[in-house]
């Protein structure tokens, strides 16, 4: 109808090199190959996913827009002008689902204010995928996001991570696959023995790797070489209640 505003789509895309229909339900394609306006995390990466479901339009005729990892606040009302005249427009992040741990909240913030319907479309998340794997308590949860580079406030983080772990809150965050293996050896280094580690590496692709260890375990079984180099969530627990019972 006259007046009507389109809807701001919250697109997922795959954590890897893997085909969007094996981890997208064919509604979200449809959506997906349906809009015209897309704001994007980067530019390259949205058209060739765009490419890879086989939008039926040409690209050139589509408008991708890179909002980057920080989107500038000051542009958001002329990236959501489309979805205000009546069309919808979706953002596309470079893996997953925007607004987690990715860029998207500040939009979706703004499309509420202006009365625009927001729309989460249904996909992957790697840091759900990892909860849901490792069996630790999904019942109380915290997503730290990234952990502190400097060596001695990452130690500290990681007491805290550890001291909430064990009052019965799962401990949920990610990090720079290039920084992956640091923080793995100071984990060994600094975690108590019977800290319940689960490591899930390259999600949904055929390199999935997920496991799950007391950190004594760890220390005494190495990663494949190079393992922690691709995409990694950390997760962390206390030991189960029988095992420290059992102690």
């Amino acid at each position: 109808m006259t007046g009507a505003r389109g809807r701001l789509l919250l697109l997922p895309t795959p954590l890897g090199p893997t085909p969007a229909q094996d981890v997208l339900p064919a509604p979200v394609v449809a959506a997906a190959r349906a809009t015209r306006h897309f704001l994007a995390e980067r530019a390259k990466s949205a058209r060739a996913f765009l490419r890879a479901i086989a939008h039926p339009l040409p690209l050139r005729a589509l408008t991708i827009t890179e909002i980057g990892h920080r989107p500038d606040v000051a542009r958001i009302d002329a990236w959501l002008r489309p979805a205000l005249d009546g069309e919808d427009v979706a953002i596309v992040v470079e893996a997953g689902c925007p607004g987690v741990a990715d860029p998207g909240a500040s939009i979706v913030a703004r499309a509420h204010a202006l009365d625009i319907p927001v729309k989460p479309l249904v996909g992957p998340s790697a840091i759900l995928l990892t909860l849901m794997a490792s069996g630790f308590n999904g019942q109380q949860f915290r997503f730290v996001g990234y952990l502190p580079q400097d060596a001695r406030a990452l130690v500290q983080a990681i007491a805290a991570l550890e001291s909430r772990a064990r009052g019965g809150e799962t401990q949920v965050w990610i990090e720079t696959p290039y920084r992956n293996e640091k923080l793995f050896g100071t984990l060994l280094a600094h975690c108590a023995a019977d800290t319940e580690l689960c490591i899930a590496v390259s999600l949904t692709t055929a390199q999935e790797f997920i496991a799950r260890r007391p950190i004594a375990q760890w220390r005494d079984a190495p990663l494949p070489a190079g393992l922690l180099r691709h995409p990694t969530v950390f997760a962390l627990a206390a030991a189960p209640l029988s095992r420290r019972r059992a102690q």
